[in-house]
């Protein structure tokens, strides 16, 4: 009778691994996404919400390596669950900070370089330009349900990466700092209608002043430079969200072959 409640070590092991592992992976992309990183979300309420996920994908993730949690494997699959976690998360925060990067261009170029405050949820200063880009970014992203697009690009990636004993290859951080150049790339494009109307707005200042030496340039040409990248960015502004949708649809389709460089394929 006493030998039907007798549990061993193997069977809690494997009891264990079907909701660590996958918790592990799962945090490690709440510590790293810019929307449940957000210092407005605290620490108790990501593991939280880990937990809850992983209660709920388990019964149907693959089958889990048939590994002691508590071993040198199985820390192994707990460093590797975390870096694909982590990995996935930064994908999404490249595109936030493509956004930001865009912002920090248009300011510069409108002389709102130095207009800048701290940030609480980034613990830095910030300019104004791209804190209100990063903000719009944020309300876009929610709106187009991008929350619950990314979680389902990390749930998709337990079936193309599954939990397993092997190290996970370097090419997918390759091609993790490969896609950083987004940053830059679609940051310049983004900018680019502000930067575009503010260098015809300096070639028509320098032939005012060429022509009117007497014209007070700093008087006429930051108001006028303010003005006209404030317009510019206004008239911007409604096909930015076309653009914030690509970025995250291209985003999950890199996630998917980062997931094949990582298993090696």
């Amino acid at each position: 009778m006493n030998d039907i409640w007798t549990v061993s070590q193997t069977q809690i092991d494997l009891w264990l691994a079907v909701f660590w592992w996958p918790f592990c992976r799962i945090f490690g992309f709440l510590l790293a996404d810019p929307f449940y990183s957000s210092k407005a979300i605290s620490v108790k309420v990501r593991v939280c919400v880990a937990i809850f996920i992983s209660l709920i994908i388990a019964p149907v993730l693959p089958a889990m390596p048939q590994v002691p949690v508590v071993s040198p494997a199985g820390i192994l699959i707990v460093i590797n669950q975390l870096l694909i976690g982590i990995a996935i998360g930064y994908i999404v925060r490249i595109i936030f900070s493509a956004m930001e990067m865009a912002g920090h261009l248009a300011g510069l170029q409108m002389g709102l370089g130095f207009a800048s405050f701290y940030d609480p949820l980034h613990a830095t200063s910030i300019p104004i330009v791209a804190q209100f880009l990063s903000l719009m970014t944020i309300l876009v992203f929610l709106a187009l349900n991008g929350h619950l697009m990314v979680l389902h690009t990390l749930l998709d990636s337990f079936t193309s990466l599954p939990v397993r004993v092997e190290p996970i290859s370097g090419l997918g951080f390759k091609l993790l700092v490969d896609y950083g150049a987004l940053i830059f790339r679609a940051g310049v494009l983004l900018a680019l209608p502000v930067i575009g109307s503010l260098l015809v707005t300096n070639l028509a200042v320098g032939i005012m002043t060429r022509a009117a030496p007497q014209l007070n340039v700093f008087a006429v040409g930051f108001p006028l430079m303010m003005g006209i990248g404030l317009l510019a960015m206004y008239l911007s502004m409604p096909y930015m969200p076309a653009h914030i949708e690509m970025m995250l649809s291209e985003g999950a389709k890199f996630a998917a072959r980062m997931m094949g460089a990582f298993a090696g394929k």
